[in-house]
């Protein structure tokens, strides 16, 4: 299973709708959104209604927690976790926060396959320990170039790719 990881994606648009397209043209069956969305309702007029696949997000440190829980239960492929999220799929455990500071427990732990993280704007994917750390910096290309990631869950991989 291919799973598109984004970020920081602060209500830009035009780039979210390009790494839908290429979510759908490469076969992507689940998307996450490690935190700032920024307005609630990119939510529901972009993302979810161009992504037939489960969609995963946690809120981050620019949004609106009541409207963004209130727009993520209008749609039942949305789950919606507040400031961190814990799940499986592929038979992958996956943990999820948008801050640095909240995933590091996560990450030590070692009870996750996959931690996502975002707020920093710098993609990055390590590994500690059993754990694959992925930051897939910012779809919205603030202060840093735009990118998300791609997670193949057969191979245990992850791959940064910038939004042209």
């Amino acid at each position: 299973m291919k799973i598109l990881i984004i970020s920081d994606s602060h209500d830009n648009v035009v780039n979210l709708e390009k790494v839908l397209a290429w979510a759908k043209e490469n076969g992507v069956e689940a998307l996450i959104h490690a935190g700032d969305l920024s307005a609630p309702s990119i939510l529901g007029k972009v993302i979810a209604p161009n992504f037939s696949g489960s969609i995963h997000l946690v809120l981050g440190n620019v949004g609106d927690s009541i409207l963004t829980k209130v727009v993520a239960d209008k749609f039942s492929q949305v789950k919606y976790y507040g400031e961190q999220g814990e799940f499986e799929l592929a038979g992958k455990k996956i943990a999820l926060a948008h801050e640095p500071a909240k995933a590091e427990s996560l990450i030590n732990s070692g009870k996750y396959d996959l931690v996502i993280y975002g707020h920093t704007h710098q993609a990055e994917v390590k590994t500690v320990g059993p754990t694959l750390v992925v930051n897939p910096g910012t779809v919205g290309g603030l202060f840093a170039p735009a990118t998300f990631a791609v997670y193949n869950t057969e191979t245990g991989t992850a791959e940064i790719k910038e939004i042209k």
